[in-house]
């Protein structure tokens, strides 16, 4: 089996990948499409509140059907994704989702839009994202050299970071404007301008590679061989556990932040805005030296170094105060962006060196439908939580789970493994 960037000439393995035209155009679709991505999920809710009359219950079904494509197709993705020409697909999925968007204002501008129209939309764009993450997952390894994964992954993490940094205050400001229906046409045009930045690359497609005279496999074979491959790997299934258990606790823990804030810390918006910019701006900085960060503690180390050295400077964020104390919460939230950009490059990279290239799209699809399947029964254990035993025992317990997340990889045989294996596809 040969590697995947075994065409890659000298002189690209030595440039910077800010230097490399076809990683900008990636870099460009991603930080574009996941803009985009922000402006909506802030314009969606507010147009089904304020056009539509929704009720709180109804608002939060929006953020139900945009989670729950990642529990139901992803595992389905994997297999398609391996089985098409992926960067066409991707191209596909911002099309169908500009068209998407679109149907709202225009169903709007002929008096047909309805609350079940935008959650059609919601589910079908949600479907769509995840068969295009999949398929972009497999992207930087035919694009950049194995070397320059790390540096590759960690400044698009930096763009994500930025995303989540502009998009929800882009839309915020949009909807105030123009109203969060015409807002819509923003996320419609981000699409557009991802699927063009991706047709541009002119790297070839990395086809998965199948053995002469081969029979390829049943849908459902398909399937279980890139879960397999992850459950039996001895450094990707404590990855994959660790992951798990970081988004399950995250996601309790921003569920109630901003109830947090404002009921207990008695936060303005403007504050609340400042706290959450903090926490982004700390992560956009730690994608752009996660390359630097992670050669000098170790490319494989750093997953689990980052997020158990995170550990003590988030404990005092369940005890944040009012007035200066909101500190507190604003240095924990920033310290979590900063461990989760620097744990996520490195382990999304790891997948990507030790991977078979006709599995890599399965293999991701098997980290998606495990990690971010448990991202809601997350958002409601913390609920859960909170409503028994209060808010800030909820955020302590959180914490903890957070910083007990990496001993799965301290007791695994990560642990004496300082940097990523630069052959490719070995255990």
């Amino acid at each position: 089996m040969t590697s995947i960037t075994a065409g890659k000439t000298p002189t690209q393995r030595n440039t910077s990948v800010w230097r490399q035209r076809d990683f900008l155009l990636l870099w460009g679709s991603q930080t574009v499409n996941e803009t985009g991505a922000r402006i909506s999920g802030v314009a969606v809710p507010l147009l089904a509140a304020s056009g539509f009359g929704a009720s709180t219950f109804e608002v939060s079904a929006i953020t139900a059907l945009t989670w729950l494509p990642f529990l139901v197709f992803s595992l389905p993705a994997g297999v398609v994704v391996d089985r098409l020409p992926r960067r066409r697909l991707m191209v596909f999925c911002d099309l169908a989702r500009m068209l998407l968007m679109l149907s709202l204002p225009v169903g709007a501008l002929f008096g047909a839009a309805t609350l079940t129209q935008v959650y059609a939309v919601v589910t079908a764009c949600g479907i769509l994202t995840v068969f295009f993450n999949v398929a972009f997952r497999t992207q930087l390894p035919g694009i950049v050299a194995d070397t320059q994964l790390i540096e590759g992954n960690g400044h698009l993490s930096m763009g994500q970071s930025v995303a989540k940094l502009v998009g929800p205050a882009a839309g915020g400001i949009l909807a105030g404007l123009v109203g969060a229906l015409r807002t819509l046409l923003a996320d419609a045009l981000s699409f557009l301008v991802s699927a063009v930045l991706l047709g541009l690359i002119r790297a070839p497609e990395q086809g998965p590679a199948k053995a002469a005279h081969t029979p390829r496999p049943t849908f459902t074979a398909a399937v279980r061989e890139g879960l397999g491959f992850v459950v039996h790997h001895p450094v990707l299934r404590p990855l994959l556990a660790c992951s798990s258990s970081t988004n399950f606790f995250f996601m309790g823990l921003t569920g109630l932040q901003v109830v947090f804030l404002v009921d207990e810390l008695k936060a303005s918006p403007s504050i609340v805005g400042a706290v959450f910019s903090a926490g982004m701006a700390g992560g956009a900085l730690a994608g752009m030296f996660a390359g630097r960060i992670s050669r000098r503690i170790g490319t494989a180390r750093v997953t689990w170094v980052s997020l158990l050295a995170a550990g003590p400077l988030c404990l005092p964020l369940p005890f944040a105060g009012s007035g200066w104390g909101i500190s507190l919460f604003a240095v924990g939230l920033t310290v979590i962006s900063v461990s989760q950009v620097l744990y996520n490059t490195a382990d999304t990279s790891y997948r990507q060196h030790v991977c078979p290239p006709e599995l890599l799209a399965r293999t991701n699809a098997s980290v998606l439908w495990v990690a971010f399947g448990l991202i809601p029964f997350g958002a409601l254990f913390g609920g859960a939580i909170a409503s028994a035993f209060g808010i800030r025992t909820a955020l302590l317990v959180c914490v903890l789970g957070m910083w007990g997340s990496p001993l799965f990889l301290v007791f695994s045989p990560l642990r004496k493994i300082r940097d990523i294996p630069i052959e490719p596809h070995g255990n």
